[in-house]
């Protein structure tokens, strides 16, 4: 079979002319980015704000193995199937990241047969939105800089800056840096820090934001830092808002792309779910929703990250409720929560699947608890028995749920009928959507809420430092914002080798920060790292470009 890229590459593409026409996008609401790619302009929302919605599917998985199980591949899929019965559907995705691209992870625009193109694109250096909200993050840190160098008036502490700078790409060395050294022409002095891009508050917000008026007023609340008198200090006390915004204009426009079957995908906003909430924005999912009958969108890792912040964040703030949800689940990550090795996941193990179904049961009974019908999509590979299917199948009749076999990364769109006519179903059963905590709850019950519901923890221990930020955050009069979790994805604790379904276990919070322009409180847990590091042989090490532009090895 051919490699993702060589799939891609090999693609037959129609100008994003004709895919916008097919959902009735009008030429002047079209800002193309070449022949492949454009945004839609902001003349679009009032066109269509009377339309009424479709159905909106979410897109979750079960605790991955390291390498992912296609969850954007099968939404991706997805979206081809119902074209391929005759729906009206449109798929909304997070952009990718530079950092997991050239790290272990690859790419985030699909592969095999249920990919967004053009894939280099996509996965490189896309529209540039990436750029823009690392400029604005880093404008913002400049002038907190630069106003201490120039007086202070506002007598901000060097030893109390919360915001950090941030690069869109994985490099441990930035994680710890000092600044400001070489002189009084150089700054003040002080430790600092980098995150990467997708974690920080600048892209929450503008996966957030309802509009510029909305993303600038959400800029200007950023907490930046307290003073030598223990004050707050925000992004607006330092007139940062407006240049941020105007840094951000462009890149708070969705981008409109294709999928190899040239159904439409937008593509817009790239926050991580381990440390961020992991969807992608509010404007492009509330936009596709009047675009098209079906809107099929993904939330990062397992559902007891990207999903839980979809429902409990995203669908708070932007009033929206999903239809149905997919449970995407595959043999290789069964096995690997049954205590196989990564390196083995791909062996014939009935023993390890029955094992690690204890995984599948909780992330369904998890998803249960929002009133929302649930589709488990069984992602095949072509290492799975007969055995093992009729194993996972079984399992799923007893659950309840409707489930499909998934084979859109060798067949594409026909490889997905089945699911798309369980999720169509699905999309017509009674649903009583509602979120899982009342943010009118003291901050502690809301994490308890979710580590106990979610994760099946028996309790939650806070650090010291976590516990007089809870208190600062009370003072702040901000403890009514709804818990954005920073955990493992590999485990539902938050100890990434306590596979399957782990139990007498605690959530230790070490780090509480307030994400004020967000919205929302993180609660960073475990040995959760806001800039990740790359492994020992990056994908990087596989990437090159011949002498014609022809890129290799991207995935």
């Amino acid at each position: 079979m051919k490699s993702d890229i060589e799939i891609a590459q090999s693609a037959k593409m129609l100008p994003v002319s004709e895919i916008a026409g097919r959902l009735g996008i009008l030429p002047d609401e079209l800002e193309p980015y070449g022949r492949y790619k454009a945004k839609l302009a902001e003349s679009i929302y009032s066109r269509l704000a009377d339309k009424p919605d479709g159905k909106l599917v979410l897109v979750t998985a079960i605790n991955p193995t390291p390498a992912g199980e296609g969850k954007t591949t099968t939404t991706v899929g997805l979206g081809q199937a119902m074209q391929k019965i005759g729906k009206k559907a449109i798929i909304a995705l997070r952009e990718p990241s530079l950092g997991p691209v050239f790290g272990i992870k690859g790419g985030a625009a699909g592969g095999g047969y249920a990919q967004v193109v053009p894939m280099e694109d996509i996965n490189l250096h896309f529209t540039g939105d990436m750029h823009a909200i690392t400029s604005a993050n880093n404008l913002l840190c400049a002038l907190l800089d630069n106003h201490m160098q120039q007086g202070n008036s506002l007598g901000i502490d060097q030893r109390q800056i919360l915001v950090k700078r941030c690069l869109d790409m994985n490099d441990r060395a930035l994680r710890n840096v000092i600044v400001g050294l070489g002189g009084k022409v150089n700054g003040v002095p002080r430790e600092d820090g980098f995150m990467i891009t997708v974690a920080s508050e600048v892209m929450a917000i503008l996966c957030l934001a309802s509009d510029l008026e909305d993303l600038k007023k959400r800029l200007g609340n950023i907490l930046v830092a307290y003073t030598y008198s223990n004050e707050p200090v925000y992004a607006r006390d330092l007139q940062a808002q407006g240049a941020m915004a105007a840094l951000l204009k462009d890149a708070l426009k969705p981008n409109l792309v294709q999928t190899l079957e040239n159904t439409p995908a937008l593509m817009h906003g790239g926050p991580f779910a381990n440390i961020a909430h992991g969807c992608n924005s509010i404007r492009a999912t509330k936009l596709a929703l009047k675009l098209a009958d079906y809107t099929i969108t993904e939330a990062g890792f397992g559902s007891d990250l990207g999903a839980e912040k979809f429902l409990d964040i995203k669908c708070r703030f932007a009033g929206i409720a999903p239809s149905a949800i997919v449970l995407v689940a595959t043999m290789r990550a069964l096995k690997y929560n049954g205590g196989v090795p990564k390196s083995q996941v791909s062996e014939p193990n009935v023993e390890a699947l029955k094992k690690g179904l204890v995984n599948l049961e909780a992330h369904v009974e998890n998803m249960q608890k929002y009133g929302v019908p649930v589709v488990v999509a069984i992602n095949r590979f072509g290492t799975d028995t007969d055995e093992e299917i009729a194993v996972l199948s079984d399992f799923c009749a007893k659950t309840g749920c409707r489930f499909a076999l998934s084979e859109v990364f060798a067949k594409g769109g026909e490889g997905g009928v089945a699911l798309a006519k369980a999720v169509i179903d699905a999309c017509e059963d009674p649903a009583n959507f509602h979120t899982l905590y009342d943010t009118a709850l003291p901050v502690k019950a809301k994490i308890e809420t979710i580590c106990k519901e979610i994760y099946g923890a028996d309790g939650v221990n806070y650090s010291a430092a976590a516990e007089k930020m809870i208190a600062e955050i009370d003072k702040l009069g901000c403890a009514d914002l709804p818990v954005c979790m920073a955990k493992t994805q590999y485990s539902l604790s938050d100890d990434p080798a306590k596979l399957g379904r782990p139990k007498g276990f605690t959530i230790n919070v070490k780090e509480i920060r307030l994400s004020a322009g967000a919205g929302f409180i993180v609660a960073l847990t475990g040995d959760i790292m806001t800039m990740p590091g790359l492994p020992k042989a990056p994908a990087a090490f596989g990437i090159d470009v011949d002498a014609d532009g022809h890129i290799s090895g991207l995935f």
